[in-house]
This record gives C-alpha cells, sequence and structure tokens, in this order.
C-alpha cells in the first residue's frame, strides 16, 4: 500500500510542475508573438523607401495607374493596428477601415 501512498501526493506535485511549466511557455510564446510583431512593424516601415521608388519609376502616361497613396494608407492601418495591439495589454477592440486591397484605378 505504499505505492499507493506515493502515488496520491505525485499527482498534485505533478499537476503543478506541469501547471508552472504550461504558465512559462504560454508567457515565452506571448513574448515571443510580441517579438515578432515588433519586427513586423519595423519591416512594414522599411518598405516606404520601396514604395518611393516604386512610385518614382512609373510611367505617368500609363492609362492605368497603381495607387501608391492606397497602398500606403492601407500599410498604416495594419501597422497602427499591430502597435495598438502591442502597447494594450488588455487589447481593447476597435475599428478600422477596411484595407483597399486593389491598387489600380
Amino acid at each position: 500500500m505504499r505505492y499507493g501512498h506515493n502515488h496520491s501526493f505525485l499527482a498534485p506535485v505533478t499537476l503543478a510542475v506541469a501547471l508552472v511549466l504550461c504558465a512559462a511557455t504560454m508567457q515565452a510564446d506571448r513574448d515571443a508573438e510580441r517579438a515578432a510583431l515588433t519586427r513586423l512593424v519595423a519591416e512594414i516601415e522599411r518598405l516606404e523607401p520601396l514604395i518611393a521608388r516604386a512610385e518614382s519609376e512609373r510611367d505617368r502616361h500609363d492609362r492605368v495607374h497603381f495607387r501608391y497613396d492606397w497602398l500606403r494608407r492601407d500599410l498604416v492601418e495594419v501597422k497602427s493596428g499591430i502597435e495598438a495591439f502591442l502597447e494594450d495589454a488588455e487589447f481593447t477592440r476597435r475599428t478600422f477601415e477596411p484595407l483597399q486591397g486593389a491598387y489600380h484605378q
């Protein structure tokens, strides 16, 4: 019967260790997510010179033009949404303008 006694002691201890490890993993996942989102904001910011270059190389006489202003607006919306999430731990819901998506006119 000694085994049964040890077993009843080990179950709560095992559960407690599992919960601590799970909480640590969740925090690590949260930190990794925040780091990835921070890198994503930086990447969005790095797009501006590429967008400006593409815009400067367009043929102004073309009948159909790529709407760089719409692209920039959409990127600002995405970036501000990510930044709002990073700044607000509770992340209160907010409304965003719909993304344009189609960039030719």
